[in-house]
């Protein structure tokens, strides 16, 4: 049973990669659409690939977006307006002006012979007038139906008119008749009249509605067996739009019934392929990262979110995929870890996505050309300025990206649809997002970037500025050796910022005890005078063991504090062992060695050697540029022989590289001055 145990904690770290591959297999299998995959691949103005292609089920031909959006548009423009008649305002109308004229005749002289005349005047006016009725408003549309008496009858353009209107009609009525007194009759006529028409908003939105819905989706039927496409044929409009039904059908009718099984095996064969070589691909060439489940899950979670959002928008509206910043991806893990990670990475994730997106070769095409872009130019994110000029790039990169895909598709560059400029405006400001996800994901993940070094390299922070207090001339040694170390990275394309921020904090451990340290005595008095060799060796190994305590006290990141681990790796405090020989012959070495690790990264090699070089640079008397070549290459030898750099990726080239930095720099730091006269 213990040994069982032994076995589970041995190999605890390999069980929870394969726990996080299972899982991501399963989520990613799970955002996918659920439909199958059209088994060719086609594209607009493009010869057809394959052999002759014949209907394998009757299927219909389904119109196209634009097609029925183009019909609806139709209906919308022609609509019928639908009017309703009010049946009894006529006859109150007219019993309103009977009454005026009665009360007229009663007092005028007219007989009743001409009386008789005037009030069948009237009434015949009124029956012209509400013929058709008298309208609210005037109509706009063409197509109008006034329903009288449960009767829908069209009404010609010039056949309606509103209550000014139908008052300016009354006057050329009695115009054509001989009657007395016409302008006391027009004036109680026109007091009378009232509206009778009015526009039926429910009736016309409700018939509207039923034309709407009669829109047929398909135009056509294709028999089994007919031929489709032949081998060699160029893919034109009409067969497009037959592929593309023939496609839609294929994918809907796929994913039914014990198909379903075997869609979902394939594509969970399809993306462990795909997540297994981003496994081998950092055991085989990320060694460090690979064994770091922290930073493998943080590479995974990025991976999944991508995936996730993608889906979602194809799920939803295919047409705004691009909105998706996928940018994103290779902008932080180049951040964080190194380009080429970020573009294989990136690549991965395409490929994942380019089973489901539509148009995947045009898709996984934009979206690859635009992550190297975002490789090549996102540099230094600190930089504000940096994220947007790269931002700008990668817009431009998928705005011509598509003008060159369409101009292939249509042969000609109408019917753009202008809406995806604005898409692909929005993926670039969402890009943006990607510095607050920086500081996000640190924070989550406990990782480091450029921006957090920047923050740590200034020397007014609060643990610099207590080491320049404290131990000033240890921090005028770390300002020496972060110069030194800098320059060395910069030239062998190390991380440069990384180094830098090691150096200035790699002695912090001095504070502890800063009169033990030569560079901090200033005066003749040495400590160390009146100990034993071994207990003062033991305060020297102390200061890094000290360092780390500090560093974590003050939430220095891991990759800072691994500086101040490797700095010394497992070398001797020779001075002190030496001493402790002359005391007497059986030393144990381990009493005097540093407890380690060794250098396991170019960065912490580069901070071993500029070091070592700078501390011991203090011994030289009248250096000249001989001795200085000599005692450079005297200390790094030392430490290769010591096996100190086995375990960091750093070349014997690059290490020629560094010494040669070392040399020139602390040339020009001893360089003597011309003697000014008195």
């Amino acid at each position: 049973m213990g040994k069982t145990l032994d076995n589970v904690y041995k190999h605890q770290s390999l069980a929870y990669k394969y726990f996080l591959y299972l899982v991501s297999v399963a989520l990613i299998v799970f955002f996918f659409p659920k439909g199958g995959k059209f088994k060719y691949e086609f594209q607009k103005g493009k010869p057809w690939q394959y052999e002759n292609l014949y209907a394998p089920i009757d299927f219909s031909i389904k119109k196209t977006e634009v097609e029925i959006a183009d019909e609806q548009r139709s209906l919308l423009d022609n609509k019928t307006d639908y009017y309703t008649f009010d049946a009894d305002v006529p006859g109150n109308v007219k019993k309103a002006l009977q009454t005026d004229l009665e009360g007229f005749f009663a007092q005028s002289s007219y007989p009743e012979s001409q009386q008789g005349v005037i009030m069948t005047a009237g009434l015949e006016v009124i029956d012209s007038i509400y013929g058709v009725g008298v309208f609210q408003d005037l109509p706009t549309s063409s197509s109008i139906l006034l329903v009288k008496n449960n009767e829908a009858r069209p009404l010609g353009a010039n056949s309606f008119m509103d209550l000014p209107e139908s008052k300016k009609r009354v006057s050329g009525i009695l115009s054509t008749k001989r009657t007395p007194a016409k302008e006391v009759l027009e004036t109680l006529i026109i007091r009378t009249l009232e509206i009778n028409v009015f526009y039926d908003e429910a009736l016309t939105e409700r018939a509207l509605e039923e034309e709407l819905s009669k829109i047929s989706f398909t135009r056509g039927e294709v028999s089994e067996g007919r031929l489709i496409i032949a081998k060699g044929e160029v893919v034109e409009a009409e067969n497009f739009k037959i592929l593309n039904s023939l496609k839609e059908e294929y994918e809907s009718e796929l994913w039914r019934g014990d198909n379903y099984y075997f869609i979902l095996l394939g594509y969970t064969i399809l993306v462990a392929l795909v997540l297994i070589m981003l496994f081998l691909f950092l055991k085989r060439y990320r060694t460090e990262i690979f064994q770091n489940n922290n930073k493998v899950t943080f590479i995974f979670v990025n991976v999944l979110l991508m995936v996730l959002a993608t889906t979602l928008m194809v799920k939803n509206n295919e047409s705004y995929v691009y909105v998706v910043p996928l940018c994103i991806l290779p902008l932080i893990l180049k951040n964080f870890f190194d380009a080429r990670l970020g573009l294989f990475v990136h690549v991965l994730t395409v490929l994942i996505l380019g089973f489901v997106v539509p148009n995947s070769f045009e898709y996984i095409f934009l979206q690859i050309i635009a992550g190297i872009v975002t490789i090549l130019t996102a540099s230094e994110l600190y930089k504000r300025a940096n994220l947007f000029i790269s931002v700008g790039q990668i817009t431009l990169i998928y705005i011509i990206g598509y003008f060159a895909f369409h101009a292939i598709h249509e042969g000609n560059l109408e019917n753009i649809e202008w809406v995806l400029f604005g898409v692909f405006i929005l993926n670039g400001l969402l890009t943006l997002f990607a510095q607050p996800l920086i500081y996000m994901y640190e924070k989550i993940f406990g990782l480091i970037s450029d921006v957090s070094l920047l923050e740590l390299s200034d020397t007014n922070s609060k643990l610099l500025k207590e080491l320049s207090e404290k131990a000033p001339g240890t921090f005028h040694h770390s300002l020496q050796v972060a110069n030194l170390a800098e320059a060395a990275a910069n030239e062998i394309g190390a991380n440069a910022m990384l180094v830098r921020v090691g150096a200035l904090y790699h002695d912090i451990g001095k504070m502890s005890k800063p009169t033990f340290f030569t560079e901090n005595q200033i005066t003749s008095v040495n400590p160390h005078d009146d100990l034993p060799p071994k207990e003062s060796a033991k305060i020297i190994v102390d200061h890094v063991i000290n360092g780390i305590e500090i560093a974590r006290k003050n939430n220095l990141p891991d990759r800072i504090i691994d500086f101040l681990r490797t700095h010394h790796g497992t070398t001797l405090v020779f001075y002190f062992y030496k001493k402790q020989q002359e005391l007497e012959q059986e030393v144990n070495e381990k009493d005097f060695r540093y407890p380690g690790p060794i250098p396991f990264s170019k960065e912490t090699a580069i901070l071993m050697m500029a070091d070592a070089v700078e501390a011991a640079s203090k011994s030289l008397k009248n250096p000249t540029y001989g001795i200085i070549d000599e005692f450079v290459e005297k200390i790094v030898k030392g430490q290769m022989q010591a096996n100190q750099f086995l375990n960091a990726n750093i070349t014997l080239k690059e290490i020629e590289m560094v010494k040669k930095v070392l040399k020139q720099k602390l040339t020009n730091i001893y360089h003597l001055r011309v003697e000014y006269p008195e």
